[in-house]
């Protein structure tokens, strides 16, 4: 039980050793803890961007994805890469925006619209994450299936030898496992920092509707 509602507990009680809370008091509070757990929101996702770009460059040198880079994709990855980064950029924005509109909230309705407000761009940052992922992973099979010389070499070898579809079975099973440990990985981690962060806020929202009431 945190601090508003140990104060909250006590609020109406008739024992002078507790203080009395007025509902502005009480608002204040939860527009204290509403605003900063907007501001982690903020933060995290300009962690996490930041995080995922050391990662890009420090692999950036790694065999296989310089193998991968010489093939004949730029066109459409560099269109990939400029579409994520305005997006993820609009979402930093959006994020930013919740988080100045309900630090400057005057009441518990609009303070509650804010909430919400921020509870679905949430939603929809992680949804856009997790689409990326999977167009991106999709077309990169795409690509080294027609354009990648070595893997050319395989599906020639095992045309010849009457093993495509076991090839195509294998290079396909193996491609959509590995994106499905990926996107357990990320679920894992936004129902741990983003979820647990909602949880919090969509208490946050409960509390302002008792007020309302």
């Amino acid at each position: 039980m945190d601090e508003l509602d140990l104060l909250k507990k006590d609020w109406n009680k008739d024992n002078d050793n507790y203080p009395k809370l007025t509902y502005d008091e009480i608002y204040k509070m939860i527009l204290k803890k509403s605003s900063s757990i907007v501001k982690w929101i903020f933060i995290i996702s300009l962690l996490e961007f930041g995080f995922w770009t050391i990662i890009s460059l420090l692999l950036k040198d790694a065999e296989g994805v310089k193998n991968f880079e010489q093939l004949n994709n730029n066109a459409f990855f560099i269109a990939l890469i400029v579409i994520g980064y305005v997006v993820l950029a609009l979402f930093f924005y959006l994020f930013f925006r919740n988080y100045r509109r309900i630090s400057t909230t005057d009441s518990a309705k609009v303070l509650m619209e804010n909430i919400l407000k921020t509870r679905k761009t949430v939603k929809q940052y992680v949804a856009f994450n997790l689409i990326y992922l999977i167009i991106g992973t999709i077309f990169g099979v795409f690509i080294e299936l027609g354009q990648d010389q070595l893997v050319i070499d395989q599906i020639e070898q095992a045309t010849a030898n009457g093993e495509i579809f076991k090839f195509y079975a294998v290079f396909i099973i193996s491609a959509v496992l590995l994106l499905a440990v990926c996107i357990g990985m990320l679920l894992l981690f936004y129902w741990l920092v983003y979820g647990i962060l909602l949880k919090r806020l969509n208490h946050n929202y409960k509390e302002l509707k008792k007020l309302e009431i």
